[in-house]
């Protein structure tokens, strides 16, 4: 029902022929919630998927961890990342997880193929079956692993839905969002992790205060600045070599901050206005919601000429 009230955001043409529509929904809003753009039904749940990575990595460095650790930009950059498995991902993940006195087979996501084809096909001549670091979230599991590894946790189940490494991202989620986590449908995600139904307004909302942390406690304003200077310092570990998110803040570093999520889902700050953007195309379709991302920051105004 509610697919077909949402609007086309993207037509596919093959010549002169509309060969498929792509419908789905947009909200772009200030860190007050206000909405500032909206396209289809932005108040109805979506998973967001990895495009939450930045916000689930603010309690690696608000507990202490990533000093503690001596992580750097890279590191961080990592934490935030849907990566392509090419070997500055991989390697840099496993020089992290000895660090904190672990190892690859302390991650519980589970193993798939790298996005990059170079490195997919690198593993199949050397006849070696993908691992847990090739899994695109394995910077984030890492920086959960580092987080319990701090605290004294139990890094074994740190996947489940009442693990304090869940609990922790969301408390953070429903502080920026303004949502009850508890409350909404949840779900597993690729990776293994929870994942929870946000409106979509309230995931713009929440990036909308990730670009404009001002009115925050100056220990979560720090958070945030370091995971962006992070982010915009180190584009290529954020997705991969040709990959849309990296492309983009390889041109606009700090400006710009985008991440992709699976099925179709985009999430953008943009600290110099102020605002969050969030998107989900209603079929999944990765292609047409990089297009249409691409439409809304042309609209507002975020990306010149030259870089669209």
């Amino acid at each position: 029902m509610h697919s077909m009230a949402n609007p086309v955001l993207v037509n596919n043409l093959r010549g002169a022929q509309i060969e498929s529509r792509h419908r789905g929904r947009v909200a772009v809003c200030d860190p007050h919630g206000k909405s500032i753009l909206e396209r289809g039904d932005v108040a109805l749940p979506v998973y967001p998927r990895s495009a939450i990575k930045p916000l689930q990595a603010l309690p690696l460095i608000e507990s202490g961890a990533a000093d503690h650790f001596a992580l750097g930009d890279a590191d961080i950059a990592l934490a935030c990342s849907s990566h392509s498995a090419e070997a500055m991902h991989t390697g840099a993940i496993r020089d992290w997880l000895a660090r904190i006195d672990l190892d690859e087979d302390s991650l519980e996501c589970g193993p798939h193929p790298p996005y990059n084809e170079a490195a997919a096909a690198a593993l199949i001549r050397a006849g070696e079956a993908p691992g847990r670091i090739h899994n695109n979230c394995s910077g984030k599991h890492t920086a959960m692993l580092t987080t319990c590894r701090f605290l004294g946790e139990e890094t074994r189940g740190y996947i489940e839905f009442a693990h304090p490494a869940q609990q922790r991202w969301f408390d953070v989620l429903g502080e920026f969002a303004g949502v009850d986590m508890q409350r909404l449908p949840a779900g597993l995600d690729g990776c293994g992790i929870p994942v929870i139904a946000i409106p979509l307004q309230s995931i713009a909302t929440a990036f909308a205060r990730f670009a404009a942390p001002d009115d925050l406690a100056a220990p979560r304003r720090d958070a945030i600045e370091r995971i962006a200077d992070a982010i915009a310092a180190h584009p290529l570990l954020i997705d991969g070599s040709g990959r849309f998110c990296s492309e983009i803040m390889a041109l606009t570093g700090r400006r710009v901050l985008v991440k992709g999520g699976a099925d179709g889902v985009f999430t953008a700050a943009i600290p110099e206005q102020g605002l969050g953007i969030a998107l989900k195309v209603d079929d999944g379709n990765g292609e047409a919601a990089e297009i249409a991302l691409l439409a809304v920051l042309e609209q507002l105004g975020s990306l010149r000429p030259d870089e669209l």
